[in-house]
């Protein structure tokens, strides 16, 4: 195996656009002095995650569902081979890591979903309390989610955080995307950026 590029670039931006709006919306969490900040972040993290949806349709092959979305049960046996320091490599996600993605997806769109109905005061104090038990959820998953990026870099000998920011990692040739889509991330930065705007108007 040598490196070759398997992320494009709009998975690669959605990725951190989602971690910086995520970081940046829980620290702004309970300051009203910073709720337009917070509303920003959440509505950015929220059409990050709708964009990631489609793209996860229509976008490079390692970015669709269909490559890495497995069922529970191979991801508890990618689980158990990763205790018995024997992992099978994969160029895109590993069977755990798809599972932690979609369930990382459909939570920030519940949180951003649950949070702009607060701030429109819809809903009351239940969808409120509803927003804060989501958005713990996701932090949850977001630890699950840097765990597994600790102990599959050590496993499988490659950095995945520098991997998510160059795009590369080890793999096939055949394996390989064909380039980084720029059309695609120069859209989800007009995505993104319309979303927030209009979420926190």
């Amino acid at each position: 195996m040598k490196k070759i590029l398997v992320w494009d670039l709009p998975v690669r931006l959605g990725h951190w656009l989602m971690a910086g709006g995520f970081i940046i919306a829980w620290i702004t969490g309970d300051s009203e002095k910073w709720r337009l900040v917070h509303v920003c972040a959440g509505g950015t993290v929220m059409a990050v995650a709708a964009y990631r949806l489609l793209w996860g349709i229509i976008g490079s092959r390692h970015a669709r569902f269909a490559d890495f979305v497995r069922g529970p049960r191979q991801a508890v046996a990618y689980l158990k081979s990763l205790m018995q320091a024997r992992p099978p490599h994969y160029a895109g996600h590993n069977p755990a890591a798809g599972l932690a993605i979609v369930g990382l997806l459909a939570l920030a769109l519940a949180s951003g979903a649950s949070g702009w109905l607060t701030y429109q005061e819809i809903g009351g104090e239940w969808l409120e309390e509803a927003h804060e038990v989501i958005t713990g959820l996701m932090l949850a998953v977001v630890g699950v989610h840097l765990l597994g990026v600790i102990v599959g870099s050590l496993a499988h000998h490659e950095n995945l955080v520098w991997a998510m920011i160059t795009g590369r990692k080890l793999g096939e040739p055949g394996e390989a995307i064909s380039g980084q889509r720029w059309l695609g991330a120069a859209l989800l930065l007009v995505w993104a950026a319309v979303g927030a705007w209009w979420l926190a108007r």
